[in-house]
């Protein structure tokens, strides 16, 4: 049970820093990364908060990608929620000013981007499954044959082009956080010596069966 604690301590801390990251680099103010741009998008068009639309967004994502056959952990149901929850509670604190400068903009941008690799390293290392939009990257794949990497850039180019027509901040950002995520986790995983290739996630009934009846 013990190892089980650690295991959520992890999920939640890597989803905390997750909604941070998020939120840093919309802070930056030089246009949202590809989700965001669509999630902006979706809130200002149905007035509701940001964070509120990626919750609803995740919710449906994840209905689909179960009706479809993936796995549904405790970290898919969690970050479904807890990344929205957090992103609202932390863009209401006033704590994070937008950049006006592209220079400041950018080293902000850039540390949000490693914060987010941060936050996968937590997330994905507690073992309680994926979140809803890797899911859906993982089930395009399994249904078309085609990469992951391509169904991720299909994903985000499609979300990207549809929350910008929404109304979602695009800028020079986007891009910069389109590709420079993949350089941030990818030096973030070396330097914590971690593949999340080996990580054996756990379905929720499992992880429940864990919490209703401790060992």
């Amino acid at each position: 049970m013990k190892t089980f604690i650690i295991r959520l301590v992890r999920l939640f801390f890597g989803l905390f820093l997750y909604a941070l990251g998020i939120v840093v680099t919309m802070q930056a103010h030089i246009g949202y990364a590809p989700w965001e741009v669509f999630h902006a998008g979706l809130a200002r068009l149905l007035n509701t908060q940001i964070g509120t639309m990626t919750i609803s967004v995740g919710l449906v994502i994840l209905i689909i990608t179960f009706l479809f056959g993936e796995k549904v952990g405790l970290g898919t149901v969690s970050n479904m929620i807890f990344v929205g929850l957090f992103m609202n509670l932390l863009l209401a604190s006033g704590l994070f000013h937008e950049r006006t400068t592209p220079i400041t903009g950018g080293i902000q941008m850039v540390g949000g981007l490693f914060i987010i690799a941060l936050a996968s390293y937590f997330y994905i290392s507690s073992g309680f499954g994926a979140g809803p939009r890797d899911s859906l990257m993982v089930l395009l794949s399994r249904k078309s044959g085609l990469s992951v990497g391509l169904c991720r850039a299909g994903i985000e180019v499609t979300v990207t082009i549809i929350g910008y027509l929404l109304g979602g901040m695009l800028g020079w950002g986007t891009l910069l956080g389109a590709v420079g995520i993949g350089f941030c986790i990818q030096v973030t995983f070396r330097l914590l010596r971690f593949d999340p290739t080996l990580i054996v996630h756990e379905d929720l009934a499992a992880s429940v069966r864990r919490i209703v009846r401790p060992t």
